[in-house]
This record gives structure tokens, sequence and C-alpha cells, in this order.
């Protein structure tokens, strides 16, 4: 989960709009690569989440973090903060199955709650990232705890939990894992500073055992000063791999950290302009790295202050090579987001950015007279973020598919962004969880969306 995001004005937009809304040429639709589907994606359906009686954010879907999709299985995985729970949907159907909450003896999970003393608004929340390998789920939680719940009970059953390193209060946040180790790699990126965990993996019985804490600080060798994001696992490398939003004191200073099995920093890959957040692994080991701030043309970070700052927004994506860390390719106009995810079935990435062009103006409403503040107005406004599409093969951005953000209201929910993402390869189907609204149908409780092509256009071959 990203800790702090700047809208983005995207250059595309006249494009991408004209794309979403009056479709493509007649040829666009049966355009395919590598016999995969290529067409433009669009909403498909909704998935109402049902309301616990655990929920603590007004009686519905506010607060959530990171979504995974098991291929295996074809199940798609939530956390649910705002409900205590884990949200289960059959992703070949696209059928709410339940909600899992810890048992077997085990504690709740910790919703969305303050740090005290007080913290960033999620830094004591959970549940916060998944990661299923069937017949094992794995979920992360406050205070620095990490479950494994076995999915081949009805219902599903808690086996196991370790805390990444005692007495920490905040969350253990994103999670990769290596299946073929055995090993998951743990954030708890609102530590000061930040840190990862190595814990290994009992794959017959699902019990988790405390391997190594990597601190990510100038002695060890990353200076991350804005926290840790997304890690992935790369099979081809058999290595992990971690974003780092900001290094050292420059805001523009990001990257890409190489992490051996055992725990070893081995390298760090710089990524300018960018504050990693998101990363996928995609086609010809490339990482696809989501950004979650923009910068201008200057390379300062962007406001969105027209009236003060002569200076463009420059949103980008980057693509490196996970062998070397060079840079592959810069992708303009994506935005700032969150989690990024590689769908294999139809060949393309997609982000979760929940900072887009659809999002009401930075400057209204409007602002002390000049020189009597030097930044925006906190924006209350409910506004859409965008799903981007890129095509990992070409490196080419595709599409910009509205989605939406829903403002916080003070004394009763926070804000609910789109800022996760997860495709099924198997049908193409990719879902974003949406906070409660009456912007989509069957939403009004919180819901999951679903976007696709339609089912004759991704079998036309």
């Amino acid at each position: 989960m990203t800790r702090k995001c700047t809208l983005a004005l995207i250059p595309l937009l006249l494009v991408t709009v004209s794309l979403l809304l009056f479709g493509t040429t007649p040829g666009r639709a049966g355009d395919r690569d590598y016999g995969r589907a290529r067409g433009p994606i669009s909403l498909l359906k909704t998935i109402p989440v049902p309301v616990s009686s655990a929920n603590t954010t007004a009686g519905a879907l506010y607060s959530f973090d990171i979504s995974f999709v098991d291929p295996a299985t074809q199940t798609y995985y939530l956390a649910d903060r705002s409900n205590k729970a884990v949200d289960v949907v059959d992703a070949g159907t696209d059928t709410f199955i339940t909600q899992i909450a810890p048992n077997n003896g085990h504690a709740p999970f910790a919703g969305f709650v303050p740090c005290v003393p007080a913290a960033g608004a999620n830094d004591c929340a959970g549940p916060n990232g998944v990661v299923g390998a069937f017949p094992f789920l794995f979920v992360t939680d406050a205070p620095s705890r990490v479950l494994t719940v076995d999915l081949r009970t009805s219902p599903p059953t808690t086996v196991s939990e370790v805390f990444t390193r005692a007495g920490e209060k905040t969350r253990a946040d994103e999670l990769a894992y290596d299946p073929k180790d055995g090993l998951l790699l743990v954030i708890n990126n609102a530590s000061d500073p930040p840190f990862g965990t190595v814990i290994k993996v009992n794959k017959a019985n699902g019990a988790l055992t405390v391997v190594t804490n990597i601190d990510f600080d100038a002695a060890h060798g990353v200076d991350a000063t804005n926290g840790a994001e997304q890690p992935v696992w790369d099979p081809d490398t058999g290595k992990f791999y971690l974003s780092i939003p900001q290094i050292g004191s420059t805001p523009s200073h990001g990257g890409v950290v190489r992490i051996s099995t055992t725990g070893v920093i081995e390298a760090v890959y710089p990524v300018e302009l960018c504050s990693p957040a998101g990363l996928a692994r995609g086609p010809r080991q490339d990482l696809l790295v989501g950004c979650n701030v923009v910068f201008d043309t200057a390379g300062g970070v962007w406001t969105g202050n027209a009236d003060r700052n002569p200076n463009s927004a420059a949103p980008r994506y980057v693509i490196i090579d996970a062998k070397t860390g060079a840079v592959d390719k810069i992708l303009p106009g994506v935005g700032a987001g969150d989690e990024v995810w590689f769908n294999k079935g139809d060949g393309n990435y997609y982000t979760a950015s929940s900072g887009s062009p659809f999002a009401p103006n930075a400057i209204t409403p409007a602002r002390p007279p000049v020189g009597t503040a030097s930044s925006a107005p906190v924006n209350v406004s409910q506004g859409a973020a965008v799903l981007g599409v890129i095509d990992a093969e070409k490196q080419k951005l595709l599409q910009l598919v509205p989605t939406l953000n829903v403002p916080a209201v003070p004394g009763q929910h926070p804000a609910g962004t789109a800022h996760s993402v997860a495709a099924n390869a198997a049908n193409n189907h990719v879902f974003v969880p949406l906070a409660a609204n009456n912007a989509y149908p069957d939403c009004l409780k919180g819901c999951i969306a679903v976007y696709g092509r339609p089912s004759s256009e991704d079998d036309d071959d």
C-alpha cells in the first residue's frame, strides 16, 4: 500500500478518452499479437462485497489493500480492512464466494485502526497483503503479523502465524512468495527504517518460521527514507525484487532492490522521477515499476498549482531489466498509483492508478491569495482514478479506463482509492475493488469491478 500519492495530468487524455467512449476503428478489435486478445477493455460487471459484522467503517467497504489471483484455482483474494476479512471471489465465474477471517485460536485482523501514537492512516491496519499458493493463503496484518490459511477446509482454517519482528507495532504489508524454496519476503513499509523479513513456509502444513530480517537503511546499503513497497519473486533469476520509493534525501531518487533468498541485498537499481511503488514481473525478465508520485518537467514534485508552477506534469511508469537494472522503457502518461499486475493471458500489464487526469482540478476549491499559502487545498471531491493497460511486449500504453476514488468523511470512514488490481489469465478478467459509491451499479456498500473484453472478442482468432 502506497503511503503518499500525487494526482496526475496525463498528456494522452484526449486520445484515451476517445478510445474509451467511442471505441476504436473496425480493425482494432481484431488486432492480435502472439494469439492474444488485444481489443480495448471495458466494465463487464460489479461484484457486491458483503458487509461483515466486524465492519468498522460506516457499514461499507472503504479501506482495502492488495489483491491477488491464484492462477492454479482461478481464485481472487482481496485484503479487506473495512470488514476485517479477506474477500474471496471465483475469478472464473466472477462470483463472490466467502470472507475469510482468522480462526482456530488466532486473533482477528486489525481492521482500519490508527496507530498509537498517531502515524500514517493505515500504518497499524490489516489485513494488507495477500498471496495465494494453493492449498495455502498467506496474509499480512498488524501488528507485524503474517498468517497462513489452509484453503482445503470449510471454512478455511488459520494454521500458523508469526511476527516479523518482536515488539514492532506497525503492519506487515506487501509480500511475495518463492514456491520453489518455500520462502516469503514480507515488507514492513511503515517502520522507520522499513524492513523486510524472509519467512520459511513448511509446504506440507503451512507452518511459518522467521529466517532473517533485512533493514533498508544507509548502514545496510539502501537508505529508504519513505517506506518500501511491492516485492516480487523472479523464478528465472531466483531473486526477490522490491520497490523503494525514495533513497536518501532527494524525492526523485528511488530504486528497485535485488535480494537473495538468504536475505542479502545484492544490488540497487536506480529509478529516477518515479517514487517506485508497484512492481510486476513481465516477459523477457522485465519488471514494470509503478510510480506513486508525479514529477514535473523540471524534475520537481508536481502539485497541480498552475497559478504558481509553470512546469507541466510528466507522469510515467518505467520498465527495467531484472538482470541488469537497465531502463528498457519509460512509459509516459499513466499517472500515480500503487499495485501493478502482469496478465500473461493477454500479455498486458495493468496499473491501479489512483491518481489520474479524471480527478477534479487540484486548485479547486480556490485557495487563499498568493503569498498566504504554498500548497493546494485538501481535495474532498469525488473523482475518477484510472486502470492503465500496457502492452508488455511492445512496451506501449494502450488504454486508460476510468475507475473511482471515494473521499473520506471525517469521523465516519477513510477515503477509498482504486489502488488495487489483479487479473485472471484464464479469461483475462481484471479485478479492481471500489469503495462504496452510487456511481457504479451494485456498489452502495462497496464492490469489485470486473473489466475485460466481451467473450466473443476474446474468442475471436
